[in-house]
């Protein structure tokens, strides 16, 4: 295992005596301290001057940068404006990673990293919005339910799945999953999303009947370019071919076949977490939360929004009440 943590002035100075004197490359030497060559990238990368790499100076512009990374948070303390914008994302739930992002895309006038937001919202007078991010949020532990194995009529392995849907490169093709509602109760939602633009569509379901994920599907789907959906093994997908749409079903217990749409749902779980009777939501509160988590910038797009990146890509047919409101 490679050690972790930041580098040492006397691990600095064996690099430069391997690099410099041994003629080492960045893997040998990763490999000679026991680091991992991303580390060495990094540190050869950040820390060289004019090109070239001195240990001792990299030694100081390591330290330099830790002090000030350290002082960074208090940017915005000192801006309000830059303050009031922190927490107004963060209440829409954007993480730090997110607001930094955009606000490096958008060459906003005042930037703050994301780490420095991080070390920010642990000082004591903020720490109230420490609530907002997810990791600070109650963890309850997963409990698979157990799933009654029912026949799938012409059932496609995801094995079979189109090749722009496997590796992204063609919009149109979705994720589909259910999000159920309080143990005793039939209500859910029905989810979905588009695995190139990571667009998401939710809609409520009264009941795990096929017939009622069918009626589901054709709502959510209807404004949508839709080349194919890939979906698990569960009973309320029986009635896939009647979409008129190619499905591909996932192998048994492998959700992370389709960990796109898995991950939208943790998303929608901040708003409706665990234990959430959807009797008592309406398709109003859900289309708000589609729609939050649809203008998030995201990194993975370059920290522009899922809804954007679905409109550049012709994605929406047309004005979507589902997405739009």
């Amino acid at each position: 295992m490679h050690i972790k943590g930041d580098l040492t002035r006397a691990e600095r100075l064996e690099i430069g005596i391997l690099l410099l004197e041994k003629g080492y490359s960045g893997r040998s030497v990763a490999r000679a301290l026991n680091r991992s060559p991303n580390t060495i990238s990094y540190e050869i990368r950040k820390n060289s001057t004019l090109g070239a790499y001195d240990p001792l100076k990299a030694d100081a512009k390591a330290r330099v940068r830790k002090h000030y990374r350290k002082l960074e948070w208090s940017k915005i303390e000192a801006d309000p404006d830059l303050k009031k914008f922190v927490v107004r994302k963060l209440k829409k739930h954007w993480n730090p990673d997110e607001i930094a992002g955009y606000l490096k895309r958008t060459k906003a006038p005042a930037y703050v990293s994301k780490t420095a937001i991080y070390i920010w919202l642990c000082t004591s007078r903020v720490e109230r919005y420490c609530e907002l991010l997810y990791s600070k949020r109650k963890r309850v532990k997963k409990q698979k339910p157990k799933i009654k194995k029912t026949l799938i009529p012409n059932r496609i392995g995801i094995a079979e799945r189109f090749a722009g849907a496997d590796n992204r490169t063609r919009g149109g093709h979705w994720e589909r999953d259910t999000i159920t509602g309080r143990r005793g109760t039939t209500c859910g939602l029905a989810t979905a999303q588009e695995r190139k633009s990571r667009l998401v569509v939710a809609c409520k379901v009264e009941s795990m009947r096929s017939i009622e994920h069918l009626a589901a599907d054709r709502t959510m789907f209807e404004d949508m370019k839709t080349l194919s959906v890939s979906r698990d093994n569960g009973i309320e997908n029986r009635e896939h071919e009647a979409l008129g749409i190619p499905s591909f079903f996932c192998d048994p217990y492998s959700s992370w076949q389709k960990g796109g749409i898995e991950n939208a749902n943790k998303m929608l779980r901040r708003y409706f977490p665990k234990g959430t009777d959807f009797s008592e939501v309406s398709q109003g509160e859900v289309d708000r939360a589609v729609r939050l988590i649809n203008e998030k910038p995201r990194r993975i797009l370059g920290y522009r929004s899922s809804l954007a990146e679905a409109m550049r890509l012709d994605i929406i047919k047309k004005s979507s009440v589902l997405i739009l409101g």
